[in-house]
């Protein structure tokens, strides 16, 4: 957190007494004494830190609370509970403004225990709320959906930068990993949560959120893995017009994809060096294993079950599982094959090198029409580009760039910031160029081109942050 540490105990305390009001309001009527103790304790807290600040902005995310802009680590007392309740509710943030009443406080107490005892008492079947609009709404309070903020590159109003949204996502697609193994299902929940925080960050910033795709770590490929195919199934999911709830269903078919290899002996998943033929047929069993999880797994929506089962598929009759063919696949199917094969491909593993990114596009074009869609894969190169956002590269001048957008009409030439001069020194300010543009006032041969994809870890440059202004 930017501030002081008296700030953030002033977040956790508001926290702790949020959910105290909540525990006292399900257990009185309104009026009780106790409830309007723990209320009025609630609003003194927000009083003391509305003198220092305008707004006070508590987040949910990824089953995290946020204060401000950072994870509250000493609420987990009340965190587990208060996240469940809000995620039901389909609140991401409450926002408090400086002139909050007792009243408004109370209100919002009022409205969340009313609606969390009406879910309880629906059918056991009712979906859970799925809302981007207002859940409550007053002079000096909000509650409810909080739009992504892509100009600061942050979620909301300066609440959470897309990084942590990615960081925390990768925390859920853990869980669910885990929880899988353990209870022989994911849970849906978390797996809902975890698509609507993607989904909007995706809607307001594709570039950055496929630009963290590529900031992986080695020891946490499996849960991003399963984040980035979701993250990289629905930005080509909007491409093609899918939003709203469709767009959920894709994303979260992508993000359980592989989820039948929690049934996948450890020694294969894990194995350092490439895979022999028999563990590689005990590791083809994975789609017919995570069909089975997902089918298996309370209002979970048919399409997962699907995707996981047919997303080795493919349209030329290979892939497996084997000796099973399809006239059709599904459409979701066929995104999140592409995309898993992409984020597959450029993956390090010990036994294998990252694929350059031009190498593994132009790989995915040599199967165009065969294994995948041709029209779908050449609208995921216009997505990507050849050299996707936050891709450090070298260009034909000698300076050096981080791209930021595939905004133009030619994949290999994108929008970049230049970071190095052709001399070698760092500029103060990045200098942005569109690349593709210049190609198109000049001759095309003559223009300004990229030459070669360059190594992150060779160059002291954080393309994201340079990426979070410029989206």
């Amino acid at each position: 957190m930017t501030g002081s540490p008296d700030r953030q105990r002033l977040y956790e305390d508001i926290v702790h007494r949020m959910g105290a009001a909540l525990r006292a309001a399900r257990m009185y009527a309104s009026t009780h004494p106790n409830v309007a103790e723990h209320i009025k304790a609630l609003h003194e807290s927000l009083v003391r830190l509305h003198r220092a600040e305008a707004e006070v902005l508590i987040g949910f995310v990824g089953g995290e609370v946020i204060g401000d802009d950072t994870p509250l680590l000493r609420t987990s007392v009340v965190r587990a509970e208060i996240t469940r309740e809000m995620q039901a509710l389909g609140i991401n943030r409450i926002q408090f403004e400086r002139g909050v009443t007792v009243d408004d406080v109370a209100a919002l107490v009022r409205a969340i225990v009313q609606k969390s005892q009406a879910l309880r008492a629906a059918e056991p079947a009712a979906e859970p709320v799925e809302s981007d609009a207002d859940f409550l709404v007053l002079p000096h309070l909000r509650a409810g959906r909080i739009p992504v903020d892509s100009s600061r590159g942050t979620w909301g109003s300066g609440a959470v930068p897309l990084q942590r949204v990615y960081s925390s996502s990768v925390d859920s697609a853990r869980m669910l990993w885990e929880s899988a193994q353990a209870d022989g299902q994911p849970d849906l929940p978390t797996a809902r949560e975890t698509v609507e925080n993607l989904a909007e960050a995706v809607g307001a910033s594709h570039g950055m959120m496929i630009g963290l795709t590529g900031m992986k770590a080695h020891d946490d490929y499996t849960f991003t893995h399963m984040v980035n195919v979701s993250i990289l199934t629905m930005a080509q999911a909007r491409s093609l017009g899918v939003e709203g709830d469709q767009l959920r269903s894709v994303g979260l078919a992508g993000l359980l994809h592989d989820i039948g290899k929690v049934r996948t002996p450890l020694e294969i998943l894990t194995k350092s060096s490439a895979l022999t033929p028999h563990e590689f047929d005990v590791m083809k069993r994975h789609p017919v294993d995570g069909a089975a999880i997902l089918r298996g797994t309370r209002e979970m929506p048919p399409m997962a079950g699907i995707v996981a089962f047919e997303h080795h598929l493919r349209a030329d009759g290979a892939g497996y599982p084997i000796g099973l063919s399809r006239p059709t696949l599904n459409l979701a199917t066929v995104l999140c094959g592409i995309a898993d094969v992409y984020d597959a491909m450029r993956s390090k593993r010990s036994y294998q090198e990252a694929f350059p990114t031009d190498r593994i596009l132009e790989v995915m074009r040599r199967n165009d029409g065969r294994q995948f869609d041709q029209n779908l894969v050449r609208r995921f190169i216009s997505l990507m580009g050849v050299f996707p956002p936050a891709t450090i590269v070298r260009l034909s001048t000698g300076e050096v760039a981080v791209v930021v957008e595939n905004d133009g009409p030619m994949p290999d030439r994108p929008t970049v910031q230049i970071v190095i001069d052709s001399a070698g020194a760092r500029l103060a300010e990045p200098q942005t160029r569109r690349l593709w543009a210049e190609a198109e006032a000049e001759d095309p041969e003559s223009g300004t081109a990229i030459v070669a994809a360059l190594d992150p870890a060779s160059y002291p440059i954080d393309p994201i942050g340079i990426l979070a202004p410029a989206s």
